[in-house]
């Protein structure tokens, strides 16, 4: 590349008045006065990257990289305009990748042979003056809030530039060795420095790291490097831009910090309200709010205080005395004080101070914790509402230290404290029902004969886990005139209080028809057609045997119910599937079938309901032969019939039965 060709032009006499402008060292190009190129050296066309043919008559300003565009067309435009010399530092894209930085200068010239008036833009010899080259970034660096510094790696050092005064303060040397400044950065971000200096990009990406100062400790700072060549034919240096974040660092672990603390509440408050919501029992309600109510609110304590029966009832965490809670247990809800108050009147109270606590309670009926604890000790108090009646109490959340809880925490107070009361008037109502479907239950279960000769009996019951505490299962074992017992199981569709209806009505109806029939096939055929006859809206399943103690006869039948297993004294049992018909209730005209076998000493028929056999996750099959596998090592171990029946309701409670369970036991001896 030599600095002296010259393009040749359409007109030779231009050529000869201003051959001698494109014959300067380096880049140089003359312009007609709107931008177009009229001639151009090779030095310029090599430092635009561009064939010099495909310059001519083009815009100077759009053979630039965008970047410079603005920049060089501005400066051809103040030269054109003002016959004035200009000078602007711009970057040519370089041949290596790394920018070539000049001082491009601009001036009018006339045309000797035509007179017409002409841009003359070329690069000056900066090389005694490079430091000249720096002022436009140095100005740009201290406009956008950064610090600018050059490297020589031959030196090994780094020359602070200049740029934002506060940058400077972090760097008070001008000139400092490379391996000084690795010293005072985070050993864990040293190799990201290293690797910054060493980039072969032309410009590399922003890179952070922990920097420690000699006045005021660490800093998060972030720094780019570019390679930039200074002057056209000059020397390659790195240099780099430095931007401090530690104050956008701290705002943002400060943001971080709270918005994992905000999280951290929201997930709380979604755990204390699913909680709230599932609470089955007063019990599991009261560890509930314990549980959670101080973490949640970040207080010092809490108490619960529920109504019943016109006082309070008062637990509350293992931060509150249990002076302050004997304080409070037992009050009426017309005494004064803040909390029988809130109650009534149902509205939340909040006492800030020592002060207003001493003025609300004057006479007691108030805290005496806070008194002791001092001044700087309040009280949130927040009814337990139950839409549209009176609150079944309040919660008392204290609080140290003076803090004040805001509105927002206030509001989430009392929604959680909605939900607490909504929760314990419904788990009330249940218990109520539960307690009047028990009672219902007892009263329809049958008491099992005295002990007879040579038999022994036991049964068991447990209604499902869905709905109210009662189900459609039923037992019946009865003493017949001749001695022999009749003994039956069954299901009656469903596990309400319909179900147990239905199933007090099966059970009295098939022992009024045994009183006068005992055979179980006839009891089967007569109570279906009673139950057809009727139109009963639920169907039933049932086996029904007929035992002789005397020489252990065992008549039996069954509509659609499962079998009936027998086990034995050596530990083995057998599933005896009895004849019989479908279910009761739905068929007419059905006539059911029996037969019958002998139950020898020191063996137990095993009488249960599907419940007890069957489960999500067991089929029948696998039920009877767990069943009669319990209830044959039971006999093995020489259990009477109460230890036969429990092994077998025990394993069918582990298996997470879900419907009514029977056991019927009847043990020979």
């Amino acid at each position: 590349m030599a600095y002296g060709v010259v393009l040749k032009c359409a007109r030779e006499p231009w050529m000869d008045a201003s051959d001698e402008l494109l014959r300067k060292p380096g880049p140089a190009a003359l312009l007609w006065l709107r931008g177009a190129v009229r001639g151009l050296n090779a030095a310029m066309a090599t430092a635009l990257g561009k064939p010099a043919g495909e310059c001519l008559g083009r815009d100077f300003g759009d053979l630039w990289p965008a970047s410079q565009r603005m920049s060089a067309d501005n400066l051809v435009a103040h030269a054109a305009r003002t016959k004035t010399v200009a000078m602007r530092a711009l970057e040519f894209p370089g041949p290596d990748g790394a920018p070539v930085a000049c001082l491009i200068e601009a001036r009018s010239v006339n045309d000797s042979a035509s007179g017409e008036r002409l841009v003359w833009v070329h690069a000056l010899d900066v090389r005694n003056d490079l430091a000249g080259l720096l002022i436009p970034f140095r100005l740009a660096a201290k406009a956008n809030g950064l610090g600018l510094w050059m490297y020589s790696p031959q030196e090994q050092q780094l020359e602070w530039i200049g740029g934002a005064p506060a940058l400077a303060a972090i760097f008070p040397e001008v000139t400092v060795a490379l391996s000084r400044v690795i010293s005072r950065v985070h050993p864990d971000d040293r190799e990201a420095l290293r690797n910054l200096m060493r980039s072969a990009a032309s410009e590399s990406p922003w890179t952070a790291l922990r920097y420690l100062t000699e006045t005021d400790g660490w800093h998060h700072l972030a720094a780019q490097t570019r390679r930039i060549r200074l002057g056209y034919g000059g020397p390659e240096l790195i240099f780099g831009m430095v931007r401090d974040d530690t104050v956008q660092e701290k705002r943002r672990k400060e943001l971080q910090a709270k918005l994992g603390a905000e999280r951290a509440r929201a997930e709380e408050t979604a755990d204390f309200s699913a909680a709230l919501i599932t609470a089955a029992t007063e019990q599991e309600l009261l560890q509930v709010i314990l549980t959670r109510l101080t973490a949640t609110f970040g207080a010092a304590g809490a108490l619960l205080a529920i109504l019943d029966e016109g006082r309070l009832r008062v637990c509350a965490d293992a931060r509150v005395p249990m002076e302050e809670v004997d304080a409070l247990d037992g009050l009426r809800l017309d005494q004064p004080g803040p909390l029988p108050e809130a109650i009534r009147r149902g509205r939340p109270q909040f006492i800030p101070d020592l002060d207003d606590h001493t003025r609300r309670s004057p006479h007691g009926g108030g805290f005496p914790w806070i008194a002791r604890r001092g001044i700087n000790y309040s009280v949130s108090i927040t009814p337990l509402s139950e839409t549209g009646n009176q609150p079944l109490g309040a919660w008392m959340v204290f609080y140290g230290s003076g803090h004040r809880p805001s509105l927002d925490e206030r509001t989430l107070m009392g929604t959680l404290a909605d939900l607490a009361g909504q929760a314990l008037g419904r788990v009330r109502l249940q218990e109520a029902r539960v307690e009047l479907a028990t009672a219902l239950q007892q009263t329809m279960l049958p008491t099992l004969p005295e002990p007879l000769a040579g038999l022994v009996l036991a049964a068991r019951y447990q209604p499902s886990r869905d709905g109210l505490d009662i189900g459609g299962d039923w037992y019946d074992a009865f003493v017949m005139p001749d001695g022999s017992v009749a003994m039956e199981i069954g299901d009656a569709q469903g596990h309400d209080v319909n179900a147990a209806a239905a199933m007090g009505q099966i059970r009295a109806s098939m022992r009024a028809i045994a009183a006068q029939d005992p055979d179980p096939a006839t009891v089967l055929t007569r109570t279906n057609e009673l139950l057809v006859t009727m139109g009963a809206a639920r169907f039933a399943s049932c086996t029904m045997l007929h035992l002789d103690p005397r020489d252990g006869q065992v008549t039996g039948a069954s509509a659609g119910h499962v079998p009936v297993l027998c086990a034995h004294k050596d530990g083995s049992h057998s599933i005896r599937e009895l004849p019989g018909g479908p279910v009761l209730g739905v068929l007419p005209d059905t006539e059911y079938r029996e037969e019958t076998f002998t139950l020898d000493r020191n063996s137990a028929l095993v009488m249960v309901t599907d419940g007890v056999v069957e489960s999500p996750g067991l089929t029948l099959e696998a039920g009877l032969e767990r069943a009669g596998t319990l209830a044959a090592e039971a006999l093995r171990d020489d259990l009477d019939a109460e230890g036969i029946a429990d092994r077998v309701l025990d394993a069918a409670v582990a298996v997470d039965h879900l419907d009514d369970v029977a056991v019927l036991v009847i043990r020979r001896t």
